[in-house]
């Protein structure tokens, strides 16, 4: 995919005026939103340059100042107290090989994390985990077929604390956000998780996938309604998805990305940084 500010340079220099429908629409199909996309229009045709590379840096500056200074980092442990990273999301997202890929990452920094299979009912899932557990040498905690996801969550804390570990990445199941009784069920892990360390889950992190556009700001009002999201993974970098949902859920949840994934690779899971993102991703 030919890079978002690169095209809209090469659609309009030379032109006499700027088509400012096509432009909107460009900004709106890259999944931004039309909340920022429609002012953003507004005050760039109030400008005195038409030059196609100074509106390209104008809307280049506004995604960065869109996130901010702050991004969210992952939380440190405290002696005694493993950090526990609850990873939501719908079937598809990534949310597993997500999982994996932040354990691969917080070991490789040397610190010692335990990786729970909370999907009990789908036995492909937990199988998804163990493979990646394996190939990455990464301690795994799985229930029993069809345990309750609460009480796995619970059991797998309760090794963390005793084995001294300093993470614990609770793999929930994916889920529909449009169903009601599986999206209770995250308040139950919440809960359960918490009757060991009441600061825990310390981490809420939603994971989407860049390719399915707007529907990724509805995953998020859902999930944020069932349990508090701390920050957004974006995955499927790589593919034909431009990103741009950060920027809606940024403006709309207040909830900033922490992680992009960009491909299938244990390393594929990059810090998310507000210039990089406005440079390149769009």
């Amino acid at each position: 995919m030919a890079h978002f500010f690169t095209r809209l340079i090469d659609k309009f220099l030379g032109e006499p005026e700027i088509d400012w429908d096509e432009l909107e629409a460009d900004l709106i199909s890259a999944d931004i939103g039309a909340g920022r996309v429609i002012p953003l229009i507004e005050e760039l045709q109030k400008q005195d340059s038409q030059d196609a590379c100074d509106i390209a840096d104008y809307i280049r500056g506004q995604l960065r100042s869109a996130f901010p200074a702050n991004l969210p980092q992952l939380p440190l442990p405290q002696a005694g107290k493993p950090v526990v990273i609850m990873m939501v999301g719908v079937n598809g997202a990534g949310k597993t090989t997500t999982s994996a890929k932040l354990a691969y990452r917080l070991q490789k920094e040397g610190r010692k994390v335990l990786l729970a299979a909370a999907d009990t009912f789908r036995a492909a899932a937990v199988e998804q985990l163990e493979s990646w557990a394996a190939r990455l040498n990464v301690p795994l905690y799985k229930g029993r077929p069809n345990q309750d996801p609460a009480s796995v969550c619970y059991e797998a804390h309760t090794r963390a604390v005793r084995e001294g570990l300093d993470y614990l990445i609770c793999d929930t199941a994916g889920r529909l956000h449009t169903r009601h009784n599986l999206m209770e069920e995250l308040s139950k892990i919440r809960r359960s998780i918490a009757k060991q360390d009441a600061a825990a889950p310390h981490a809420c992190y939603l994971v989407v996938d860049a390719t399915t556009g707007g529907n990724a700001l509805m995953q998020a009002r859902e999930f944020h309604k069932a349990t508090p999201l701390n920050a957004v993974v974006i995955t499927k970098m790589d593919g034909s998805g431009k990103g741009g949902v950060a920027v809606a859920i940024q403006d709309e949840l207040n909830i900033s990305p922490i992680f992009l994934g960009t491909g299938e690779g244990k390393d594929d899971l990059i810090p998310f940084r507000a210039d990089e993102y406005a440079d390149t991703l769009l």
